[in-house]
């Protein structure tokens, strides 16, 4: 005959008024939970605003950060003249710049670079790649300086809007290529702006995201700069051969 089993009772110490759960974690009755809960709330609700204060204040901290990217080198280019200026102000951003009979000087991505350039104080600047940089308005003021650059490219940086683009007639004397590809603020409206721009030869607008009509807009650029091959998009190609088609259809006579 089995020998009778000793009942267990499972008994947590009490302390301090409250009771001991595993390892010692404190267990609390549902209305301390419903109690918790509601102040739970209420903190959130008192202190909302400080999670806005907090965006704000991030937002504010990033402007000012690219505002301090754009300031101008007013020492440097006193000192070394407004094109080693314009290419440290490059660099810094991590760009490229290429100055003329010379090779491609480019930054590591920290904006640190060879200081070689410091030499070329009579060598004019004829290209800037600025691909993925802060540049904005106030930035600008160190590239308009360089008026013998011939190629920019502008590509996918976050700050060039149409007001920038509305400041490039200061460089239609030398300006043979532009890319503006993947710039989300670049709309029609900014576009409208490069008719001063008559010396280019190459200019790509494809994946602008504020254009709204991008064939059509493609089409509008090249009837104002002739003289220049517009990259686009794809659509905007089969667009064009769609409406040269339409017309080639009107103007064929009718069979008989």
């Amino acid at each position: 005959m089995a020998a009778p089993r000793a009942s267990l009772h499972l008994v947590a110490p009490v302390r301090n008024g409250s009771t001991l759960g595993i390892r010692g974690m404190s267990t609390v009755a549902p209305e301390g939970n419903q109690r918790k809960g509601g102040l739970l709330l209420q903190f959130l609700a008192d202190r909302f605003y400080d999670v806005e204060a907090l965006r704000d204040y991030l937002f504010r901290k990033q402007m000012s950060k690219v505002h301090q990217k754009n300031r101008s080198f007013t020492y440097i280019k006193e000192q070394y003249g407004p094109y080693v200026a314009g290419a440290y102000f490059v660099l810094k951003q991590g760009g490229a710049v290429k100055f003329r009979g010379k090779e491609w000087i480019r930054s590591n991505g920290r904006g640190h670079s060879t200081l070689e350039f410091l030499h070329f104080q009579a060598v004019p600047v004829e290209a800037v790649d600025a691909s993925d940089c802060a540049i904005n308005y106030q930035g600008l003021d160190n590239l308009l300086a360089l008026k013998e650059l011939q190629s920019l490219s502008l590509q996918r940086c976050p700050h060039v809007d149409d007001w920038c683009l509305s400041r490039l007639y200061q460089l239609a004397d030398s300006l043979q290529e532009l890319s503006l590809a993947g710039c989300p603020q670049i709309s029609e409206r900014g576009l409208a702006c490069l008719h001063h721009l008559q010396n280019l030869r190459r200019l790509d607008i494809s994946d602008l995201p504020a254009v709204s009509n991008p064939g059509l807009t493609q089409i509008l650029v090249e009837e104002m700069l002739p003289n220049c091959e517009v990259l686009g998009t794809d659509w905007a190609q089969g667009l064009k051969s769609g409406l040269e088609e339409q017309s080639r259809d009107t103007a064929s006579p009718m069979p008989v």
